[in-house]
């Protein structure tokens, strides 16, 4: 039996978390799904998740907010969704492995997440892309 890899995705509008969860879905992985940062901090320490796709421009909590109490206590890999590419740059220093535009292709984004869940796998901390 495959054991499907779990995804949790981050951001505040509902039409990227279904456009987001179909296509994953259609990928393979199990998809949780949360509109705000709280719930994502709160989510990472009661389950287990291989990934987390990390909307940046998201409120009261922005993704770099969640980025920073989520290295407190959590190595998971993330990758950053924005609009804004500088925006991208800024959460890869701030401790997002990845980071993809927006908008983005469901094909972009699954190669995204196996890139970086091998990188994980691998022991490094940044995908070889």
């Amino acid at each position: 039996m495959v054991v499907k890899k779990r995804v949790l995705v981050v951001d505040d509008e509902p039409s990227i978390l279904h456009v987001t969860k179909i296509a994953l879905g259609i990928a393979g992985y199990d998809i949780v799904t949360t509109t705000n940062g709280e719930a994502a901090l709160q989510l990472v320490q009661t389950q287990t998740f291989d990934i987390m796709l990390l909307d940046i421009l998201m409120l009261p909590l922005t993704g770099f907010d969640v980025l920073k109490r989520l290295r407190e206590f959590s190595q998971i890999p993330v990758i950053a969704m924005t609009a804004k590419n500088d925006l991208g740059a800024r959460a890869l220093k701030e401790g997002a492995n990845d980071f993809v535009a927006k908008p983005f292709l469901p094909e972009q984004l699954v190669k995204k997440i196996e890139v970086n869940l091998d990188a994980h796998k691998s022991g490094s901390d940044t995908p070889n892309v």
